[in-house]
């Protein structure tokens, strides 16, 4: 019964003026809820995080994670509401991440995004995780808008998508294997640098020389990339140098290792730009935020004539505000609409 009543609402809500979307995500150790007016306009963001508990695991443990998440998110939801200065009435839909993360994580988010629309009686409406992350460039951007090109670099995530529409996408190329960012942590890793490595590596790689060459891109001409080959080259070269009891040039190393993991991902954007006569190129995902990535990617979209677009660092990494910025848009569209019934998803394709 509520399904079949809510999908009634849908039609009536995506003709206000002003819709109110209400946004959860707790695919990983982020736990956000957010409220956001028109897909763009950020009433209040709230994100408690749990790296100081993960940092002493060296990684995210899930079970911690889950059980972080359901300490949490009671009090995320009253401060976000709070903060918004709303009314719980006020309230059009709820948007939440469903896919892709850790499931224990995702069902926590999931389940009170159930209970929530199920007791306002408002539409409950999934996102796709990755999807969301592009829309954190809607939110820094107020006049953006597609076709683009998007570029999403994220510690699961590395892919380059042709943005149709805001809910229309068609992936060119994703990788093979790890993404850039689970490449960076797990090197990180190794050296001792702890969690999370991507910063931690940015900041030394600024300290040193990209002097040493690990792989070869073998994908080139593609626009799919491959990231394990150059972990594992990495890993080797340093235990080579353990084993000889040699001094382990960390700095170079960082340098070295930014320069083979984001080069590619540079030429082969900026490559499907000019195939699709794009003009825009938008970056997302947890790895936007890095230095390196931001700086070499504005310089050479600029000799093409393409400009770029990084959403604001605090909107880089899992926050909600993408999430219900993406439900905004698949209301519109009257996508993503579910029932009590919605599961959470570990896996799903971009």
């Amino acid at each position: 019964m509520y399904f079949e009543e809510v999908k009634k609402k849908v039609s009536k809500i995506s003709k206000k003026k002003d819709i109110i979307i209400l946004g959860i995500e707790t695919s990983c150790d982020e736990t956000s809820i957010a409220v956001v007016k028109n897909g763009r306009e950020v009433m209040s963001n709230i994100i408690s995080s749990q790296i100081d508990i993960h940092t002493r695991f060296g990684g995210v443990v899930p079970e911690v994670a889950s059980r972080n998440h359901v300490m949490a998110i009671v009090n995320v939801f009253e401060s976000a509401i709070r903060e918004a200065k709303i009314e719980l009435t006020d309230i059009d839909a709820v948007a939440v991440t469903y896919g892709a993360g850790l499931i224990g994580a995702l069902m926590v988010g999931v389940c009170f995004a159930k209970s929530l629309a199920y007791a306002l009686n408002i539409p409950l409406i999934a996102v796709n995780h990755i999807r969301g992350h592009m829309c954190a460039n809607f939110i820094t951007y107020k006049d953006l808008t597609p076709p683009f090109i998007g570029l999403i670099v994220s510690g699961g995530h590395s892919a380059i998508v042709n943005v149709k529409d805001y809910t229309n996408y068609e992936v060119l190329g994703s990788t093979l294997d790890d993404a850039v960012g689970e490449c960076l942590d797990k090197v990180a890793r190794v050296m001792g640098l702890g969690y999370p490595g991507g910063p931690k590596i940015d900041k030394l790689a600024k300290e040193g020389k990209a002097n040493i060459k690990f792989t070869k891109d073998s994908l080139k001409n593609s626009f799919d990339s491959s990231f394990s080959g150059l972990k594992t080259a990495v890993i080797n070269y340093i235990h080579s140098l353990t084993q000889k009891k040699k001094e382990i040039p960390i700095k170079d190393i960082c340098a070295s290792l930014e320069n083979e993991a984001f080069l590619p991902l540079i030429k082969k954007s900026i490559r499907a730009c000019k195939e699709k006569n794009y003009s825009k190129l938008c970056v997302a995902g947890g790895v936007s935020a890095n230095s390196f990535l931001r700086e070499n990617l504005k310089k050479e979209a600029e000799k093409e004539g393409i400009n770029v677009y990084f959403p604001e660092l605090k909107l880089c990494t899992d926050n909600a505000a993408m999430i219900a910025s993406m439900g905004y848009y698949n209301l519109l569209e009257n996508k993503g609409i579910s029932d009590i019934n919605l599961d959470a998803v570990s896996s799903i394709p971009l």
